[in-house]
Parts: C-alpha cells; structure tokens; sequence
C-alpha cells in the first residue's frame, strides 16, 4: 500500500483512509468493532464531521482508551459560521473524540474562502485553537471549485478536502495538481462518487496515480471493510483493463448528472433532491430493491411540487439544470414502478 504524505503537515499514513459518515447507521458495538478492525488492518487516517450525528462519539469509543492515539491520525469539521459555533463545535469534538487534540480540524462544506481580517473571525479561530494546541493542522472542505482553489492558493489552508473520483474533470485533476504545487494536501472524499462507482477496484488503482492524495472511503458495513483492508498489501494498479473500463464509464457518465454533494438543500418544496436527482442512476449502478421502497415512491412524487424557484439551479457548483434533472428522473421512476423499463 502506498503511503502519502499530506502537504505540508507532514502527516504520512497508508493511501487508505476511513471514511467514517456511513458509521453513524450503525449501532455502537457494531461501529466501534469495524473501527478497531480497521485500526488493525493498518488504516491511520480517520475523518469525520460534528454533523455525522454520533460518528465522532463511536471513534471515541473505539480509540478513546486503547492507548494508540499518537498512531493515528483524526480529521473532523466545524460546518458553523461563527467564532461561537467554533468554539462550541470545538469543545464538543474534543469530547466526544475523547483526545485532547485534533491532528485536522476543517471548515465544513465551506461556501467562502476564509481569511484573517476578512470580518468573520473564522480563521483567527483556528489560529488561536492551533496556538492552544487544541489542533495541530488547519484544513478546509469544499464542493465548488473556486472555493477550493482559493484555498489553496492563499497558503492559509494545509489540506483541502473536496470530491474526486476516477469520473473527476480535468478541472479536478488541475486541483490535485495545484495542491501538489503549493504542498497542500489533497482529501479526496466522494472517491465512489456517492455510490456510482461499485468496483473499488479501479477507484483504488484510479488514487494510486496520485501523489499526496488522502482518499477516505465511506465504510458502514464489515463486508466493506474487508474489501479495503484486502488492498492494503494486494494494491490494484493501472492496468489496461482498468484503464478501458475507466474511460467506458467516462464515456457513459459524461454530461449532466448529480453528484450528490447537497448543495442544493434544503428544497423549499421539501425534494430530496440530492438523491431524487440521480436516481435512474442510482437504480442502474446501485440497485436496491429499497429505491422502489414506499418511502423512496413517495420522495420521488414530492417532485410534482417542484416550485421552479430555481434555489437549487443557483448552488449547485456542477452548474445542473436540477429541476429538469428532477422531472426526467421521476418520468425514468415511474416506467421502472410500472414495469415499462427494466433495471435489472
């Protein structure tokens, strides 16, 4: 397994980092098992957010007290937008964490590059809780692509989080490469790309082209764990095969389609538009009997009472036209409801 190096922080860890939103659907005894198997399986580098409800309480209790916190490497995010939200968010992922520091602490989902002196307080936060020594490292999270590349280059940040997958632009792959300039290191969360992506395989052999490139896997499941953990000595690399299958999904992908990243909720009309938005797809890559659900039947039909506000059309950083993206998924849902289209 190829080991990476993030930037500047100097952080090394095994290119297979954990991805810990999914845990928070698991129980307590079930996450904390996975969490543990993953730490003696050779995964590091572990990432999550005060909003994944419990899952900075599940890795306090799987780590919290096994003596191993110098060996491992804890991200997590504040998604507030005040130097009291900071510090409240703080405090409470120091708790919950059951450490006495963070290695990175990122702004969540960040909608603007913050600054010193720009008014809001955000960054000098950092700086302080860095100072205290309540964070070793100072990071940023975004889904739009002007945000991020600001980031990076202002030299404020020491990481930067943002989607990349094997279906990344080449504006994308100009991030990571801009990152790599600037000995910023590159998260790379959404590296399924929300579920489309179902050989791990290619996504691992995809991350291995890059270097300073944290990829963190979304993990709910044993199973899951298992296929990740079965990489960190049989590494896939680029083969041809890979390479062809690579570009067929490229090929397939190619053109307006969701990303999932959320942006564009809430919906006023009260649409899950997030996964509403993609799920010809999601019924196609990812089949699951539970998208035909009554619960996911009557999430779908909310888009008859789309409000053509265009709010979502406004953040969305992929630029969709999101309300026709709706209409033709729920038009694709109700031919496979009925039988019309297969999906198998």
């Amino acid at each position: 397994m190829k080991k990476i190096t993030l930037g500047k922080t100097g952080i090394v860890a095994p290119q297979n980092g954990f991805g810990a939103l999914p845990i928070q659907r698991d129980s307590e005894e079930v996450a904390v098992e996975i969490l543990r198997k993953a730490y003696e399986g050779g995964i590091r580098f572990f990432d999550t957010a005060r909003a994944y409800s419990d899952s900075e309480t599940k890795i306090g209790k799987a780590f919290g007290n096994m003596g191993i916190r110098d060996k491992i490497y804890i991200a997590t995010k504040t998604p507030s937008t005040t130097p009291e939200g900071f510090w409240k968010d703080l405090e409470t992922s120091l708790k919950e964490l059951q450490t006495d520091y963070i290695d990175i602490y990122q702004f969540h989902m960040a909608s603007q590059c913050y600054k010193p002196g720009d008014g809001t307080g955000m960054y000098e936060c950092m700086v302080e809780a860095k100072e205290k020594g309540l964070i070793k490292h100072i990071g940023i999270t975004a889904h739009k692509i002007l945000v991020a590349e600001e980031a990076v280059k202002t030299g404020l940040y020491e990481t930067l989080q943002f989607p990349f997958s094997y279906l990344a632009s080449y504006k994308e792959k100009n991030l990571v490469k801009l990152c790599q300039e600037n000995n910023v290191g590159f998260i790379a969360m959404k590296g399924l790309a929300g579920g489309l992506i179902n050989r791990s395989d290619v996504a691992m052999a995809f991350m291995q082209q890059f270097d300073g490139v944290m990829p963190i896997w979304g993990i709910q499941h044993m199973s899951e764990l298992d296929e990740w953990l079965s990489y960190m000595e049989n590494t896939p690399s680029m083969t041809e095969e890979i390479s062809a299958y690579i570009q067929k999904e490229q090929d397939e992908l190619a053109g307006d389609f969701c990303r999932g990243c959320g942006y564009c909720m809430p919906c006023p009309a009260g649409i899950t538009i997030n996964q509403c938005a993609r799920m010809s797809l999601m019924l196609r890559r990812a089949p699951s009997e539970n998208f035909l659900s009554k619960h996911w039947q009557e999430e779908m039909k909310k888009i008859e009472g789309c409000l053509h506000c265009n709010q979502c059309m406004s953040h969305c950083p992929y630029e969709l036209n999101t309300p026709a993206l709706l209409e033709k998924n729920y038009e694709d849902y109700k031919k496979v409801l009925a039988g019309e289209v297969s999906v198998k």
